[in-house]
């Protein structure tokens, strides 16, 4: 079995510990470009081939939390279209995990929805343990 390329991205969340990271694998972060509108909506476009490779996203999903989110699934969304052979999200912080459970009535669990659409970026949650 033939091993694939790595490739590394970073989104804006933290850029800092995703290169600590790439220099820790020996690895140069994967070019892309990242960029906001006024509006805050996000544009991201991938600057190298990545067909075929396995993409690792640095993400967490820090303050601001939803606009984190937002932009990892446009990210995955990208990669997913650019035949990346797999993708895997690296959230060393996941801003809804405190919600995982019902205390109150008419209060949804919030993490609890995320499976949900999960899929529609097309990143399937990773199993824990090994």
């Amino acid at each position: 079995m033939g091993r694939t390329e790595l490739k590394l991205f970073s989104g804006s969340a933290h850029p800092r510990l995703a290169q600590e990271i790439a220099d820790h694998l020996g690895v140069p972060l994967a070019q892309a470009r990242l960029q906001r509108f006024p509006d805050t909506e996000v544009s991201f476009q991938i600057e190298e081939n990545i067909r075929g490779t396995d993409v690792f996203v640095v993400q967490p999903t820090c303050r601001p939390v939803d606009q984190h989110l937002v932009e990892l699934c446009i990210m995955i969304d990208a990669f997913r279209r650019s035949s990346a052979a797999r993708i895997t999200a690296v959230m060393p912080y996941y801003g809804y995990a405190r919600q995982d459970r019902k205390d109150k009535p008419r209060v949804p669990p919030a993490c609890r929805s995320r499976p949900s659409w999960w899929p529609t970026c097309s990143a399937p949650p990773a199993s824990r343990g090994s």
